[in-house]
């Protein structure tokens, strides 16, 4: 399918909004340039950032190499959770209309990338997911059995407790409206691993709708995961988010991830 762009000035326009692709990055040198290649392949990608957090590799220097990428580092190790919280921001900063998280080592193709733009770009929705679950994607690429197993659990029980029908809720691939973001009181959720899950719920608080597209996925050698141990932690702090929505839902209990009332107003859907 033939795409369209309106050119203003050296940035392309997809459906006269702004896309930037965020990439978490820590660590990956091997699979940076590689990712960025497939991103800027969809050409439809005005811009890129890249946020990392005090890798210990060559990440930072090819980075720097990049076109049509800011950077920006942390001086610190600060956790993946607050290494988006950098990444959103920084993209609203740029004038982002729809920002598309793509992890760097590669684990999730950027191919998607065109459908997923498209879904937020045409008013349909404002959240896409990329699923590995949709389509027995996991397994067929060699997802470890445990880490199957945990995600299925954990969906069956967040589904129950937030009254949802998503095929996973750990997917690091995805897609947001500006007027989403805006909205989530993500300053609130983790800076570790369970800010992806918090945030996820946050979306469904506010009662928006989620939408999935399946997404083929591959575990290799370059893939950066976290340990087992970690593992085992954000699980329980999966749950642990699923309960309080639930609870607060029920009006027995309050939490600053899921507020009554917005502290101010929402949005204004921006003129083209």
């Amino acid at each position: 399918m033939k795409k369209t762009y309106t050119v203003v000035g050296d940035i392309k326009m997809f459906g006269n909004k702004k896309i930037v692709v965020v990439m978490p990055a820590y660590n990956a040198a091997q699979t940076l340039h590689q990712t960025y290649d497939e991103v800027m392949a969809q050409q439809i990608v005005d811009q890129v950032i890249v946020v990392d957090d005090a890798s210990c590799d060559e990440t930072v220097r090819i980075a720097k190499t990049l076109p049509n990428t800011i950077l920006r580092t942390h001086p610190q190790n600060q956790g993946y959770g607050a290494t988006q919280k950098t990444c959103y921001k920084l993209a609203l900063q740029q004038g982002a209309d729809i920002i598309i998280m793509v992890h760097p080592d590669y684990q999730y193709t950027p191919k998607l990338i065109p459908a997923m733009a498209s879904l937020i770009g045409n008013d349909l929705y404002s959240c896409v997911l990329a699923s590995r679950i949709l389509g027995g994607y996991a397994l067929k690429g060699e997802m470890p059995l445990w880490r199957y197993i945990a995600n299925r659990f954990l969906t069956f029980v967040e589904n129950i407790l937030t009254g949802a029908k998503l095929s996973e809720y750990h997917t690091g691939y995805r897609a947001f409206s500006r007027q989403l973001l805006q909205q989530l009181p993500l300053q609130a959720n983790s800076d570790d691993f369970v800010f992806d899950n918090q945030m996820l719920l946050q979306i469904l608080w506010f009662d928006h709708i989620i939408a999935e597209v399946s997404c083929p996925t591959k575990y290799s050698a370059e893939v950066s995961s976290i340990n087992f141990w970690r593992c085992i932690k954000y699980g329980f702090g999966c749950l642990r988010t699923a309960l309080i929505f639930r609870l607060v839902k029920m009006h027995l209990a309050k939490s600053k991830l899921f507020p009554k009332s917005l502290s101010y107003k929402k949005p204004k859907m921006r003129s083209p």
